[in-house]
């Protein structure tokens, strides 16, 4: 079998591709120095955004991984999403924002960004919120790329095997952010990631990286011994030097005022876990299976609540784990958390 990418580093550890600007080069860079595998985020980004992202990376390291959004539309219920409008439009209006009652699509550049990486490759792609198709996978092997899906169970493990992929990168439900499921309308019960990892492994033989509320060294030796041979970690890394976090989401990862986290579909219209805050308490009961419509309907109201510093109202993504961030350079991080596993 060959070795995949994220096997050859020196330490047993990922550093998650955080969306958004939160995986800076100057996260992806401390990674690699730290001697994990870094991804390079490339959701919401166009081919001409990513590009220079991973010429960067290129610069410290020939080993890393690019991640997409891999296109997943699901049907729109314009009735719940005009309902869920409705109810988000009076407190958009106190903050003078308007916004669009229309529902936004988009499949995140996705074409135009494998073209891309087929014309420039890189040593490994991985997709999320889909499936790659096994024609893409056929195409990014034919210029040496190995591809990695995020699975969330045996049946999209199955799926992933079946296309072709080289790997599986399995997602436990106590994951920080997006939750990488094939099928964002499905309910996600809560199950210890080392779990996933066995169920996924006695059917599908394949190279596995798993992640999902990692809080520190014992979580990452939980996850080796159940069979994954890297482990994921991104909540860790939100607070360190590095990362593009903003300063609010900073401050509420330390702040008693948030005790706890929550799958919710309140911001962007898919399952994503963040800590509970007034915005998810006030809309995840009439929340809606629309990404990315409902994420484009909620992002003037997120950016503004970013701008005003107000916690209520932004999105802070973060796993279970998140007790366990905490200030510091993340190549300290990643050391710490893959030293005593070296290869």
């Amino acid at each position: 079998m060959t070795t995949i990418a994220f096997e050859k580093t020196a330490l047993p550890i990922i550093g998650a591709p955080m969306a958004g600007g939160t995986t800076t080069p100057d996260l992806t860079a401390a990674v690699a120095r730290a001697g994990g595998f870094p991804f390079v985020a490339g959701g919401y980004l166009t081919a001409e955004a990513l590009a220079p992202l991973i010429d960067r990376m290129r610069e410290t390291t020939e080993n890393f991984g690019v991640n997409l959004f891999a296109p997943n539309p699901v049907p729109i219920d314009r009735a719940a999403f005009d309902a869920f409008a409705s109810a988000l439009e009076p407190v958009a209006a106190e903050r003078g924002l308007t916004l669009n009652p229309e529902p936004v699509d988009d499949d995140d550049h996705y074409a135009q960004k494998v073209d891309y990486l087929l014309a420039h490759p890189v040593p490994l792609v991985s997709m999320t919120f889909n499936i790659p198709t096994a024609e893409v996978v056929a195409r990014l092997h034919d210029v040496g790329t190995q591809v990695a899906a995020t699975v969330t169970t045996p049946a999209e493990a199955r799926t992933g095997a079946e296309r072709g992929v080289d790997a599986l990168i399995v997602q436990g439900p106590r994951a920080g952010g997006h939750s990488g499921t094939a099928d964002p309308t499905r309910s996600i019960e809560d199950r210890a990631t080392s779990d996933v990892v066995r169920d996924v492994l006695a059917e599908v033989d394949l190279p596995i990286a798993a992640g999902g509320g990692v809080d520190g060294v014992e979580m990452v030796e939980a996850l080796l011994q159940a069979g994954a041979s890297t482990v994921v970690v991104g909540t860790l890394l939100l607070r360190t030097d590095e990362a593009g976090t903003a300063e609010t989401h900073r401050a509420a990862l330390a702040s008693d005022d948030f005790t706890e986290t929550q799958l919710t579909r309140a911001f962007t219209g898919r399952p994503a876990r963040t800590l509970v805050n007034d915005f998810v308490r006030t809309f995840d009961s009439i929340a809606v299976n629309a990404y990315p419509a409902v994420h484009h309907l909620t992002k003037s109201f997120r950016a503004q609540a970013k701008k005003d510093g107000d916690p209520q109202g932004l999105h802070l993504w973060a796993g279970t784990g998140y007790r366990g961030a905490r200030e510091a350079s993340a190549q300290t991080i990643v050391k710490e958390l893959g030293a005593q596993f070296a290869r």
